[in-house]
C-alpha cells in the first residue's frame, strides 16, 4: 500500500488510484457515523455540476440556494460557492436530526468522493487515499468507480479536468492588475464573470449538464481574455 505521507487529517498511503482500482472506501453506507458531514468549515466547495444537480433536486435557483443552504468564499483566488455549515459543530444544512444526509442522491462531488481526494497531473486525474478521513472503523475494499457512483465516470472526469484547468485560468487572470486597486478590481471582475457564467444563469435540469457547460466554458475563457 506504500507509506503515509503524513500523520495528519491530510495523510495518504501513498499511492494514487485510478478509477479501475480498488481502495477502502466501504463503510456499511455510513450507517451511525456522520463525522465527516460535520467540522467541514468552508471546504465542501461546489463546482458548476454541483449546483446543475442541487438546483435540479431541491428545485430550486442558486439564489434560493444562497438564503441559507450555501456561502460564497474566495478559493484559490476567486469567489465560488460552498455549502454551509451551521452551529459550534459546523453542522452541514442538508443532515437531518437523524444524522443522514438528505441530499445524497446528488450531494456535491466533494462529499461523494470522500474519504478520497484528486490530484490532477498533465490532464489526467488521479485518487489519493485519506487514511484519516473517515472515522467508520472496519472499511472494505471498494473499486473507485463503484465508490464515486456516477454515471459516466470518463465524462465526468473530462469535466472535471476542464473545470480545473479553467479555475487555473480564472486565477490567473484575477492577478493581472497593475497595482493594488487594479489587482482588487480585476479579481472582482473574473469572480462576478465566473459566478455569472457558470453558476447565476439558470441551468436547463431537462438537458445534459456537459454539453451546457462546454457551452459556457468557451464563453468563459472569451470573458477571461
Amino acid at each position: 500500500m506504500g507509506t503515509e505521507q503524513n500523520q495528519g487529517p491530510g495523510a495518504t498511503d501513498g499511492r494514487k488510484y485510478s478509477l479501475n482500482d480498488m481502495v477502502r472506501t466501504g463503510c456499511d453506507g455510513c450507517r451511525g457515523c456522520s463525522a465527516c458531514c460535520q467540522g467541514m468549515g468552508s471546504s465542501i466547495v461546489l463546482n458548476p455540476k454541483d449546483v446543475y444537480h442541487l438546483t435540479g433536486g431541491l428545485g430550486m435557483s442558486f439564489q434560493e440556494l444562497m438564503t441559507d443552504k450555501i456561502e460564497l468564499q474566495v478559493a484559490d483566488g476567486i469567489i465560488l460557492p460552498n455549502l454551509r455549515m451551521d452551529g459550534e459543530t459546523e453542522r452541514c444544512v442538508f443532515l437531518n436530526a437523524q444524522g443522514r444526509c438528505t441530499i445524497h442522491d446528488f450531494r456535491p462531488d466533494i462529499c461523494r468522493i470522500f474519504p478520497l481526494g484528486r490530484s490532477y497531473e498533465e490532464d489526467k486525474i488521479y485518487y489519493i487515499y485519506l487514511v484519516n478521513g473517515c472515522k467508520k472503523p472496519g472499511r472494505t475494499k471498494v473499486k473507485v468507480r463503484k465508490w464515486i457512483d456516477v454515471q459516466d465516470a470518463e465524462k465526468d472526469e473530462e469535466f472535471l479536468i476542464k473545470w480545473h484547468n479553467f479555475r487555473k485560468a480564472a486565477r490567473d487572470a484575477a492577478r493581472k492588475g497593475a497595482g493594488v486597486h487594479d489587482s482588487l478590481e480585476q479579481a472582482k471582475a473574473v469572480s462576478m464573470n465566473v459566478l455569472k457564467r457558470f453558476y447565476l444563469m439558470p441551468y436547463d435540469t431537462d438537458r445534459d449538464f456537459y454539453r451546457q457547460f462546454d457551452e459556457r466554458l468557451k464563453t468563459g475563457y472569451e470573458e477571461l481574455e
